[in-house]
């Protein structure tokens, strides 16, 4: 028989690797390939599908990151004003299509800058159609309302209404804007974000009549009986004074300080400014939700209902009284164990008044809230495209705006249909920034038809898992790699996980026979990568591995929270606060907070090397070169790690560079790290940490710029302090039970031929040397989750709780082995080539290098750092497109 001929040894492992079925799902063999009518629903990096209600209307230039944010009505007319981050589309609600597109950039008054996080209005000014919506950009602190007027169906005059600073925010940063009719005159109102203000604008001649104080980063306004009513994101402005709650320590988000929670490092508190609209005077503040966000008046003015981002309610207050007089839950995973990440976002109510839509952005649903009795309560969900973020009610239609669609599938025609076969184009490949924005329209819902979206949007959001995360450990379990149930003993007692930055599956292993790669997009293959290549072939090749997010503003909140904030999800590509990749902006810490503060509370030991942190040195005194040849001679480098949370700073390894800074060569931080793993083998006992996590940054590289290495040469840099660090832990009296997880923060700098969200993962231990491909779906939660399960931790939020542990990545039995690192075989210090050798593209490119390394990592020009990167590698050859083909109706 065919069994006799395997050997059992075999299919002992393959059953010790299958892990327990319970956990399974139909997507776990998926990929995120373009979408087809054949692979709906659609998988996203972060264990959700995407299985939507009603038609979906995608629009967007496909070689831009588009987003869909908020959406008004055009008075006088049949057609919805969307606001997307460049600007706006009409989309026409009888034909269903996008009839006229503006941008921005169209404009000389608003050149340059991008929409806020949401927040556009519509209105009628003596016979004329006006939309205001807040815009603004990072660099050059231009930033205002924008003013246009629609003419003749389309834009006509354009202006920015600007608003000062005020120090020590470098943008006033208009978002929300509110128009009242008083005595006769239009009055603007807008949240001035950056400033912590409200403004009051006579529209007429648009002149300031007063500006109010409000908390930290107001967001949303609602005018109610003579006042406004602000929410504010980051809660009230810090005092000296205690609280009740004993919640007095601050920390920053840029421009100043916010309360936060010292035990995760998130925001503490969120309130609602009460401003009297005659005078400006503040007439109080009332304490809600945390990140509260959207606020909205009831139809009758005696209620206002308040969303809570980073607590998955929505309060209600008594407009008269105002109080809060109840919190609604509207998490889909609302449970006993309190689970949070359904983020409420956007609302809107029917024309009864009766029923409340709440836009939950990471369950990709919206929310049906009875208020017809005073026991408020969930009657279902509604599916939608991935993250909704803008909603509008008509009498039969529900039209919601999803910020991120379908993802980073650019150049499909979303669920609107085909594109004209001229604008389908080669099978090449797909980058993190090259979406398209879309809006959903959904019939409303009878009570039965809500009952079975109901339970799709369960199903879609893999809920069964959450049972099987609650499992109680079993007394006599037997230690296993990655154990069952949450709480049973792991062979490992040490975890290190490793953060790398920003490269795709292709780029690095598309040159592997054994994985689905494409070689013709392999620009740092095995020469330059020899470590990461034979780790992937001695212990497990990942092909089917995905960061969740786009970025690493997005990336780094992923790897180490298992998700991302409305704060972070409502800045994405703009990024006007902050770019938040080492997590010095309390804002983009969720209310659970990072694996580390999960550990530190489980009562695990833990040691932070370079992430969340910043590195601060005399930066002219030093320069890539000066470090490097000063690591050569044995010199010491003197510098200083920052943090803006205090839990991290006992645990933060001050010897060990932080990872915002690519002069800092990658050799020096795992120097720092093997120094101190070989002064704790030298001591009695194990007294290595629990949980280690590091930043290794330097694949991200600097491109061609004059003062840094070659791209090939600063990933080589990094591949070979990897292989350094794994081959310290693996024969350090250490290797027998610790288990190193490697990951790219995310996928922005390159292409692949799959999806843009895959990159590289690697996992390495005595009991993953299997040698074989693994096709399992997995992403960055997925390994946070396997992290949680060996160290017997509780998930932090409701992603990583439903996330597929990594069982597929181990034996049961152990091969130990020692690795030993490969030596590059790419000189480190082969430099980049001086302006004056370079003409042409290569001289601009080596300009924009320049400009960009100045900026710092990641300033936000990506679409320009992967040509440079792909001409440095390539030359001329064609740069990669992006797939166009039909998507499912």
């Amino acid at each position: 028989m065919l069994t006799r001929l395997v050997p059992v040894s075999f299919l002992l492992l393959v059953l010790s690797c299958a892990g327990p079925a319970q956990y399974r799902h139909a997507s776990d063999k998926r990929t995120l390939a373009t979408p087809t009518k054949a692979n709906v629903p659609l998988v996203m990096p972060y264990n959700r599908l995407i299985d939507a209600a009603g038609t979906a209307v995608s629009f967007g230039d496909p070689k831009l990151e588009n987003h869909a944010l908020d959406l008004t009505p055009l008075p006088g007319s049949n057609q919805l004003v969307i606001e997307d981050r460049y600007g706006m589309a009409v989309l026409d609600r009888t034909t269903q299509t996008i009839t006229y597109r503006w941008s921005l950039s169209d404009a000389s008054a608003t050149k340059g800058l991008m929409s806020t996080f949401s927040g556009i209005e519509a209105f009628v000014v003596n016979g004329q159609t006006y939309l205001a919506w807040g815009a603004s950009e990072r660099e050059n602190g231009k930033s205002g309302v924008v003013i246009a007027a629609w003419t003749n169906g389309k834009v006509g005059k354009v202006e920015l209404l600007q608003f000062a600073p005020v120090a020590p925010s470098p943008l006033s940063l208009p978002n929300d804007v509110a128009v009242q009719v008083e005595g006769g005159e239009h009055f603007l109102y807008v949240a001035l974000n950056g400033n912590n203000q409200l403004a009051k604008v006579r529209f007429s001649d648009r002149s300031t009549v007063w500006t109010a104080p409000t908390g930290v980063a107001p967001y949303g306004i609602a005018l109610n009986n003579g006042r406004a009513f602000v929410t504010n994101w980051a809660g009230p402005q810090p005092t000296n004074v205690p609280d009740a709650t004993g919640k007095t320590e601050t920390a920053g988000v840029p421009w100043g300080q916010a309360y936060i929670d010292p035990r995760t490092g998130a925001i503490a508190k969120g309130t609602v400014s009460v401003i009297d609209l005659a005078t400006g005077r503040v007439d109080s503040e009332i304490p809600v939700g945390l990140h509260p966000n959207a606020i909205l008046a009831s139809r009758d003015q005696k209620r206002l209902y308040v969303a809570n981002g980073n607590s998955d309610h929505i309060s209600v207050i008594d407009a008269q009284t105002r109080q809060v007089t109840d919190s609604i839950t509207v998490g889909l995973f609302s449970t006993t164990n309190a689970y949070i990440g359904s983020t409420p976002n956007a609302l809107a109510l029917d024309s009864t008044g009766r029923n409340l839509y709440v836009a939950n952005g990471l369950d990709n649903a919206v929310a049906v809230v009875d208020l017809s009795s005073n026991r408020h309560q969930v009657r279902g969900y509604v599916p939608t495209q991935a993250y909704p973020g803008g909603l509008f009610l008509s009498q039969h239609s529900l039209y919601v705006t999803n910020l991120e669609g379908i993802g980073a599938r650019a150049g499909t025609s979303g669920e609107s249909g085909a594109l004209p076969a001229s604008a389908r184009k080669v099978d090449v490949a797909y980058n993190s920034h090259r979406q398209l924005a879309t809006v959903s329209i959904i019939p409303l819902p009878t009570q039965s038809e809500l009952g079975t979206y109901t339970e799709r949007v369960r199903k879609l959001s893999l809920q069964f898992r959450l049972s099987v995360s609650e499992q109680l450990p079993r007394p006599n379990a037997k230690p296993r790699p990655v154990p069952e149930r949450i709480g049973e003993p792991s062979v490992f007692q040490h975890v290190v996980y490793i953060i790398k930055e920003n490269r795709t599956y292709d780029q690095v292993l598309g040159d592997m026979p054994a994985g689905r790669g494409m070689p013709s997009l392999c620009i740092f293959g095995d020469s330059i990568t020899p470590n990461q290549h034979q780790l992937a072939r001695d212990y497990v090749l990942l092909d089917n591995y995905y960061a969740s997010g786009k970025s690493s503003a997005e990336g780094h909140s992923w790897v180490d929270a298992g998700i991302v904030t409305d704060y972070t999800e409502k800045s994405v590509r703009g990024w006007f606060r902050s770019y938040p990749h080492v997590l010095y902006d309390a804002l983009v810490y969720n209310q659970k907070g990072m694996i580390w503060n999960n550990a530190l509370d489980h009562g695990k030991t833990v040691r932070i090397y370079g992430e969340a942190c910043t590195c601060e040195y005399d930066k002219a005194r030093y320069d890539w070169n000066k470090l490097y040849n000063m690591r050569q001679t044995g010199q010491p480098f003197s510098f200083t790690n920052t943090t803006t949370i205090s839990r991290v700073r006992p645990i933060l390894a001050n010897d060990f560079p932080g990872c915002d800074d690519e002069n800092i060569n990658d050799q020096m931080r795992a120097d720092a790290f093997i120094r101190e793993l070989q002064q704790l083998e030298a001591k009695p006992g194990d007294q290595l940490p629990n949980l280690m996590v590091m930043s290794l940054p330097n694949d991200h590289t600097s491109g061609m710029s004059p003062k840094f290495p070659t791209p090939r040469a600063m990933v080589a840099d990094n591949d070979l302090a990897v292989g350094r660090i794994v081959e310290a832990i693996q024969k350090s009296k250490f290797a027998a039970n610790t288990v190193i997880f490697i990951t790219e923060d995310d996928s922005q700098s390159g292409w692949d031929h799959i999806s843009a969200y895959r990159t590289t993962g690697y996992v390495i231990s005595p009991y993953s040397k299997l040698g074989r491909t693994v096709t399992t779906n997995y992403n960055q939660t997925s390994m946070l989750r396997t992290i949680e399960q060996i160290l017997g931790l509780p998930p932090l939020n409701v992603i990583d709780a439903t996330a597929l542990p990594m069982f597929d990545c181990f034996a049961d039995k152990p091969q130990p082995t020692a690795y030993t690192a490969i030596p590059n075989r790419i000189p480190l210090n082969e430099m980049n080539k001086p302006l004056t050798a370079l003409r042409g593209k290569a001289l601009r490119y080596a300009k924009e290098s320049v400009e960009e390394a100045e900026e710092g990592i990641d300033t936000g020009e990506d679409e320009l750092n992967n040509q440079i990167l792909w001409f440095w590698a390539k030359g001329n050859t064609l740069y990669p497109r992006t797939r166009e083909q039909q998507a499912p109706k």
